[in-house]
């Protein structure tokens, strides 16, 4: 509870009692989609964006870039917000951006234009996952469940389904409708979302300060800022590392440890640098998940691409190829998400995820569908893996008063993770997804691969989630901060 402010019970919905309320489910599972939907059908629609306005790999990456950077700034700060003042409203305001995101995306007249809609969809997607975290972390203290393991692998299993239906819904939208009907689609799920959001879930809780003053005066606004001039001077470098921009490092450097002096002094921080420095779980956790999601999404764009130019499929052929991928992450994660241990996962995740580097090597343009296929299902098992674990390993190493924020923070490092993948396919690849690019591209993912493996490897706190009588809901007591530093905030 934020100090100085106390509050209201809730008008809406009410909870189900002994259970989890399911019709929050609906409009959890929707806001959460809305990302990876447009993640996964940007994938197939690189090469005829780039096509119609002639702009090779290099400056459709931006496509990718813009909405994770977005994203990655949006995420943890409209995360605080729902921490603040409850999910509803960040909700609705997310969702009809997206809408209108859509809008502009289906009617823009260039690349700069498209590139302005991507980052409006990055800032209204930012709020269905920590929204999601935050109602599933509610519900959990409500009913007493110590850990909801079911809805949470429905909400890692509903994602990584988006993913199964992304690249083949967006190859039948190029065919139907052009690459604009890759953007269009965001019209009727911003109208969905829009009505359950609405309808089920609960109003927003309301505070007061015992002083009187209004709740917004406790948001850091110095620290988003600093938070997010950081964050777009890394990201602007990660773009172009060799294009010769080392000035946005030391600017990076500089807003970092402006944001860090402002953290440590604020009275309501943005993003509690004390507690955060104090819980090397989590930094961990955040860690493993930027190495993960380079992997995940420099395969999910840079071989898609590959599978276009290099191999020579359709777009609908090459999301077709991407299918086995997601269907087999779907399975994974249905058959492992009720056991709560997640190390084990993540080791084997991380071992999978250089298997299928490594067999990335083999392919070149003449190789058989069947050899395309068989790394995405190899790719596959480790993606079901990993996204269950490190999602279920924040929800058990966060601070319950700041779940929004701390799953913002995951999608943040994932984001940062997915722009260094782009960047990397951007590099690598340069005019042309050529078989020689992929191999440089494999070999930089098997890296990040082996680092993955590494980090997993030496966090021995991973062996205390999921052990028998450990209290799942909160963060290892070890490594929790005492209650005056909580009590601060």
């Amino acid at each position: 509870m934020v100090s100085g402010l106390r509050r209201l019970r809730p008008g809406g919905a009410e909870g189900v009692a002994g259970g989890f309320d399911r019709r929050l489910l609906a409009p959890m599972m929707l806001g959460a989609v809305l990302n990876p939907v447009n993640s996964s059908i940007i994938s197939v629609s690189l090469v005829p964006i780039g096509a119609a306005f002639g702009a090779p790999p290099s400056e459709t990456a931006w496509l990718i870039s813009s909405l994770y950077l977005a994203t990655s700034i949006g995420q943890p700060v409209v995360g605080r917000l729902i921490d603040l003042f409850g999910p509803r409203r960040l909700f609705l305001a997310g969702t009809a951006l997206t809408g209108i995101a859509g809008v502009v995306g289906m009617l823009a007249p260039n690349l700069a234009v498209l590139v302005a809609a991507r980052v409006l969809l990055g800032f209204g997607t930012c709020a269905g996952y920590p929204a999601a975290m935050y109602l599933i972390r509610s519900e959990s203290k409500r009913t007493g469940h110590k850990s909801p393991a079911g809805v949470l692998t429905a909400l890692a299993v509903t994602t990584q389904t988006i993913a199964v239906i992304g690249p083949g819904l967006g190859g039948l939208l190029i065919g139907a409708g052009g690459w604009r009907a890759t953007l269009a689609v965001n019209i009727p799920l911003a109208a969905a979302g829009l009505c359950l959001g609405a309808r089920r879930i609960p109003a927003t809780p309301t505070f007061r300060r015992e002083d009187g003053r209004h709740p917004v005066s406790d948001l850091d606004l110095p620290g988003m800022g600093l938070f997010a001039a950081a964050l777009v001077c890394l990201l602007l470098f990660l773009m172009n590392p060799g294009g010769g921009d080392w000035y946005l490092l030391v600017l990076t450097a500089a807003a970092a440890a402006g944001f860090t002096w402002r953290e440590l002094r604020a009275r309501q921080p943005f993003i509690d640098v004390r507690v955060l420095g104090g819980n090397l779980p989590l930094l961990a956790t955040y860690t493993r998940t930027l190495l993960c999601y380079v992997v995940t999404y420099a395969f999910l764009y840079g071989y898609t691409q590959w599978t276009e130019q290099g191999r020579g499929l359709s777009p609908s052929q090459a999301g077709l190829v991407q299918l086995p991928l997601f269907a087999t992450a779907i399975v994974v994660s249905t058959l492992t998400g009720r056991r709560r241990a997640v190390r084990g996962k993540l080791l084997a995740g991380a071992t999978g995820q250089i298997i299928a580097c490594a067999l990335l090597f083999l392919l070149n343009a003449h190789s058989p569908v069947w050899m395309l296929l068989m790394v995405v299902i190899v790719l596959g098992v480790p993606q079901g893996l990993n996204n269950l674990a490190l999602q279920n390993a924040v929800f058990h190493q966060a601070d319950g008063e700041r779940m929004g924020s701390s799953a913002g923070l995951l999608r943040t490092f994932g984001y940062l993770g997915a722009i260094i993948a782009s960047a990397a396919s951007g590099s690598f690849f340069g005019e042309r997804a050529d078989t020689g690019g992929l191999h440089h591209l494999a070999a930089f993912m098997l890296a990040v691969s082996v680092l993955f493996l590494a980090v997993t490897v030496a966090d021995r706190s991973l062996r205390r989630i999921g052990a028998d009588g450990a209290d799942e809901t909160s963060a290892d007591p070890r490594t929790d901060p005492p209650p005056d530093a909580k009590d601060e905030r």
